[in-house]
């Protein structure tokens, strides 16, 4: 059986160094779309049109964000533009969550984080797209994994960066109700995102997503998803025991890449989640000096895992080594935790990630 392996990367130059390029999350060579779907209308942005029979990458952003501020950073990166001449992207907003989205009506019953994911399949229905390797963050994450979970069919792979798998404990729920009456929501919002240290530390990245969340995302909106996400209910996916319950028990039938920054708040509950996957398919990355936005503060480090993950399924095969792999010296650990195995060779090393199919994907 193969073991899950904990990851770190370490990356040569930080991001946002410039002062004033953090807030420019701009669209490129983007086609937009509204969908009508049974429980709303669904804000996209395509980029590029599907090639052949390849699926096309697919995207869904975590509460506070739109598409843009949650992945341009990352699809601007110039070595990801390697990776999107061989798929199109599908960026999904959520419900009231696109740039300059009006309020909702009164009265207007947000969808729950299920109804969010069966949305989806009418996205694929009217953009005659046949299957997708997800990416998600956070609330995003788990809509994609609870869509791969009622269609095994339609995706490939998924990128679950900071996924929580679990249900909102009453704890938890009655902690975020007292915090909501003495703290305004776009801490909430930041404390989820970030850890105390990067509130406390990283000022300059703070202070652009504390701007975009108060600024650039209708509150009323926001208020609505980050009620549904804290409803959600249990993903309920158990870690199938080899030889006994593989082909009954719940749990994703694709590749997955757990991604989750070393001093993010999602660490215990990405670690979590990991537990409950199969082993086999599943590579936990934990990415070393990052926090809570991996695909913003450290994008090369995700575009090299990313690519490296699509070999892995079989695609882009004679793709060459990005900039940041050929330069960087890789730091691999093996932190474990409950039942995540050790293991000494690196997850997403050149070697041992391709495992290319007999597909002609060029």
């Amino acid at each position: 059986m193969e073991e899950l392996q904990d990851v770190q990367l370490t990356e040569i130059k930080p991001l946002l160094t410039d002062g004033n390029s953090a807030r420019n999350f701009q669209d490129f060579d983007c086609q937009e779309h509204d969908i009508e779907t049974a429980h709303g209308v669904l804000h996209v942005t395509m980029r590029g049109t599907p090639k052949g029979n390849r699926p096309v990458i697919l995207t869904y952003h975590d509460i506070g964000l739109n598409h843009k501020s949650c992945f341009n950073t990352l699809f601007n990166y110039e070595d990801m533009h390697e990776i999107t001449h061989y798929f199109a992207v599908c960026h999904v907003d959520a419900p009231g969550h696109q740039e300059a989205a009006p309020p909702f009506p009164t009265g207007y019953q947000y969808p729950t984080m299920d109804e969010l994911a069966e949305m989806l399949t009418a996205v694929l229905t009217h953009l005659n797209i046949q299957s997708v390797i997800g990416i998600g963050v956070g609330a995003g994450a788990y809509i994609l994994t609870r869509f791969a979970l009622n269609h095994q069919n339609l995706v490939e792979g998924l990128v679950l960066i900071n996924i929580d798998p679990c249900a909102k404990g009453w704890m938890d729920w009655a902690a975020s109700k007292l915090t909501g009456w003495t703290t305004n929501l776009d801490d909430i919002v930041l404390g989820h995102h970030f850890s105390s240290d990067e509130l406390e530390n990283n000022l300059e990245l703070i202070q652009t997503y504390r701007l975009h969340i108060a600024q650039d995302i209708n509150q009323e909106n926001l208020h609505f998803f980050v009620n549904s996400y804290n409803s959600r209910r249990d993903l309920e996916i158990e870690r199938p025991i080899i030889g006994v319950n593989e082909t009954t028990v719940k749990t994703l039938q694709c590749s997955a890449l757990l991604v989750v920054g070393d001093t993010s708040p999602a660490v215990d509950a990405v670690v979590e989640c990991n537990s409950r996957l199969n082993p086999t398919n599943t590579t936990l990355l934990k990415m070393a000096d990052c926090g809570g936005l991996p695909q913003v503060v450290q994008p090369g480090k995700l575009t090299e895992a990313f690519k490296y993950f699509v070999q892995g399924m079989g695609y882009m095969p004679a793709v060459t080594m990005t900039r940041l792999a050929r330069a960087r010296t890789t730091s691999v650990s093996s932190v474990g935790s409950g039942d995540i195995a050790r293991n000494q060779s690196p997850a997403v090393s050149q070697a041992d990630a391709i495992r290319n199919r007999e597909t002609n994907q060029e």
